[in-house]
């Protein structure tokens, strides 16, 4: 396999048939050793972490593909920490797309003027560009059709197809009585130009609360996937 790229949580290599495999690692993002989903920098190591991300990604993508959502997924490898997904081409340089249903992370910071920790919000998303240097900056509709990073209509699915996979994630956290404030994605155009979620859905990109405690990432796969 030929490697492509060196990602904070994973690494990716492509397939001699054309698929590509990504390697979880045990790194999490955050800062000063602290676990913070919105970071741009790894902030600590979990061991485990890389097999606990993966196990609840594909938890999650399995019940994407019962209710017919598009993913890049195919399956996954558990003890080699793996998973094989299909090719997709990420918007622009990269986008981050985060669904909020409390004011908590970055959007508290910014509107902290008019926002209270932790107030409901009704699954609002925002949209970022993928930029480290520049702090991940967050950008409009017109700004990504104006740009040429995605159209008005694939905004649109885009927003759509993020609420859907967002409320269904909650759904699925709720049923251990536990609490979804915000999740990231990310998605990409498949060979056919369908829109299709990638990466990954694990505690390591989601804020999760049970009786007002957070989880962490490790704790919530095992919460998650106890019988």
């Amino acid at each position: 396999m030929k490697h492509i790229y060196t990602g904070k949580t994973k690494d990716v290599y492509e397939r001699e048939d054309g698929n590509y495999l990504l390697k979880f690692k045990d790194d999490v993002t955050g800062e000063n050793g602290v676990f913070d989903p919105g970071a741009n920098t790894v902030g600590l190591t979990m061991e485990g972490a890389g097999r606990a991300g993966l196990r609840l990604t594909k938890h999650f993508f399995e019940i994407l593909k019962e209710k017919e959502i598009p993913t890049h997924y195919i399956d996954a490898d558990i003890e080699a920490a793996t998973m094989t997904v299909q090719p997709a081409a990420v918007f622009g340089k990269g986008l981050e797309v985060i669904c909020r249903y409390r004011a908590v992370g970055s959007f508290l910071r910014r509107y902290g003027l008019y926002a209270q920790e932790g107030q409901p919000l009704d699954a609002f998303v925002e949209v970022t560009l993928k930029d480290d240097e520049r702090q991940d900056p967050p950008i409009s509709e017109d700004a990504l059709a104006m740009l040429d990073i995605l159209s008005h209509e694939e905004y649109k699915e885009l927003k759509g197809l993020t609420r859907k996979i967002a409320n269904t994630v909650k759904d699925e956290l709720a049923k251990k009585d536990i609490d979804l404030y915000d999740i990231k994605f990310e998605f990409g155009r498949g060979k056919d130009g369908q829109i299709l979620l990638i990466d990954e859905i694990s505690g390591g990109n989601m804020r999760a609360y049970k009786q007002g405690e957070y989880i962490e990432p490790l704790q919530l796969e095992k919460i998650m996937l106890e019988m």
